[in-house]
C-alpha cells in the first residue's frame, strides 16, 4: 500500500513514533475480532468496534486485505484470510517446539492411551499448539489453537511454575484476583510458594478445574536456565477410565517432556532465537 501511513524501507520501520506503533497495534486488534461465534465482520461493525475514522478504518482493512490477513466474503463484510492458513503450515513446518515433539506426543498415546497436549505460554494464557488424539477423544477437549487461563489447569500451572522470575513478579500485581482464585495464593508470598511447590515435584496434577471428574497430568518443557518454553499434558476422565495409574501417567509424560526439552536443547541456537522473539511478543506477560 503506497502513501505516507506505510513504511516504504527498514530506516522507516526503526524509526517509527510511539503514534505509528499505536495506530499499528490498533490495525492488528481487527484480527482479534473473528471469532467461532463471530467469524464475519462488516466493515461498519470493525470501525465503529475500533472507535476510529472511516478513513483510517478503510486504510487499515485493505491494508490486512492486500496481505491476505482478510478476505472479502462479500461487499463489505470480511473473514480471516488465506493468509493466515499459508503462515500456519510454515508453523508446522518450521516451529522448534512443533519439531522437537514429532512422534513423542503420539508415542505417549501409545504408552497410557489418553490424548497428549503440547503447549506454551501465550500472553495472559497457554495455548494448545499440537496434539495426538487417542481413540474415541470427546470431540469438545482442549486442542490446538484454543486458549485456556494461565492458573487454571495441569498444562498451564506447570508452565506458569517455571517462568523467569521478572515475569512472575510482572504478572502478580496485574491478576492478583485471578490467581487467589484459583486457589495459589492470598499474596505474593504464598503465590512464590504454590509454584515453588509445583518445581519442587516437577509436575503438576490437577483434578475438576475444568470439567467435573476429569484428571489432568502435565510437566514442563525447559531451557538450559530451567525456564519454561512450554508443556506437555494429558487428560482423562475418571468416570470413564477407573484403571489409570495417576503415577504411571506422571512418569509418562515427565519423559515426554524430558526428551523435547533434550532434543530443543541439541538445536540451541534456533531455540535461543525463537525464544527473543516469543519473549518481545509476549513482553505483556
Amino acid at each position: 500500500m503506497k502513501g505516507s501511513d506505510s513504511p516504504t524501507n527498514a530506516g522507516d520501520v526503526t524509526t517509527s513514533t510511539p503514534e505509528s506503533a499505536s495506530s499499528l497495534a490498533k490495525m492488528l486488534n481487527i484480527l482479534q475480532l473473528f471469532s467461532e461465534k463471530e467469524p464475519v465482520w462488516s466493515t461498519a461493525d470493525i470501525i465503529q468496534t475500533l472507535e476510529t475514522s472511516r478513513s483510517t478504518g478503510y486504510r487499515y482493512i485493505k491494508t490486512l486485505h492486500d496481505a491476505g490477513l482478510l478476505n472479502s466474503a462479500r461487499n463489505g463484510y470480511y473473514t480471516l484470510g488465506p493468509g493466515i492458513i499459508e503462515m500456519d503450515l510454515q508453523i508446522r513446518l518450521t516451529d522448534p517446539l512443533l519439531l522437537a515433539s514429532q512422534g513423542v506426543l503420539e508415542n505417549l498415546v501409545e504408552k497410557i492411551g489418553h490424548s497428549s497436549l503440547l503447549c506454551t505460554a501465550y500472553h495472559d494464557s497457554v495455548l494448545c499448539i499440537g496434539e495426538a488424539r487417542a481413540p474415541e477423544s470427546p470431540a469438545n477437549r482442549f486442542s490446538r489453537g484454543q486458549r485456556r487461563p494461565l492458573f487454571q489447569g495441569a498444562v498451564s500451572k506447570v508452565i506458569l511454575a517455571y517462568l523467569p522470575h521478572h515475569r512472575l513478579k510482572a504478572i502478580y500485581p496485574r491478576q492478583h484476583k485471578e490467581i487467589e482464585n484459583a486457589g495459589l495464593g492470598k499474596n505474593w508470598s504464598e503465590f512464590r510458594a504454590a509454584l515453588g511447590e509445583i518445581k519442587k515435584a516437577g509436575y503438576a496434577v490437577t483434578k475438576g478445574e475444568f470439567n467435573p471428574g476429569v484428571y489432568s497430568v502435565a510437566a514442563p518443557i525447559l531451557t538450559d536456565q530451567r525456564t519454561s518454553l512450554g508443556s506437555v499434558g494429558v487428560a482423562w476422565d475418571e468416570k470413564e477410565r477407573r484403571d489409570v495409574d495417576v503415577q504411571q501417567a506422571v512418569l509418562a509424560v515427565q519423559q515426554a517432556a524430558m526428551t523435547i526439552s533434550e532434543r530443543l536443547a541439541e538445536n540451541q541456537p534456533t531455540v535461543e532465537s525463537t525464544a527473543l522473539s516469543s519473549s518481545t511478543a509476549n513482553a505483556s506477560l
